[in-house]
């Protein structure tokens, strides 16, 4: 039940901190929007990992792991949906691979 919870929490977290940097960063002109976006899906990806340690679904020493996992899952997911943008259903699928990614780098540090 905690890694659907992990999972979840990680998609959530990455795809609401990519709109909120992509918000922030249309202030400033379009080439920040998509430089916005990445960033805050980043940061929302590591706030996710550690929000994750304070609710006790990981250890504290498993936040690194399941960030970089993250992060590197919405990297993935960035490129799929810039490349999909054409149909809703590739950017809004490929949000997965933050939680899996993060689930992924979990495993290995395990």
């Amino acid at each position: 039940m905690r890694r659907t919870l992990l999972f979840v929490l990680l998609v959530f977290a990455g795809g609401a901190g990519a709109l909120g940097g992509s918000i922030l960063g249309a202030a400033f002109g379009r080439r920040t929007l998509f430089a916005g976006g990445v960033l805050g899906g980043i940061i929302g990806s590591a706030a996710a990992a550690w929000l994750a340690s304070r609710f006790g679904w990981i250890e504290p020493t498993e936040v690194t792991a399941t960030a970089a996992g993250a992060a590197l899952g919405f990297l993935a997911a960035t490129a799929i949906a810039v490349n999909t943008l054409h149909s809703p259903v590739g950017p809004i699928l490929s949000t997965l691979l933050i939680g899996a990614g993060g689930l992924l780098g979990l495993r290995l540090h395990r």
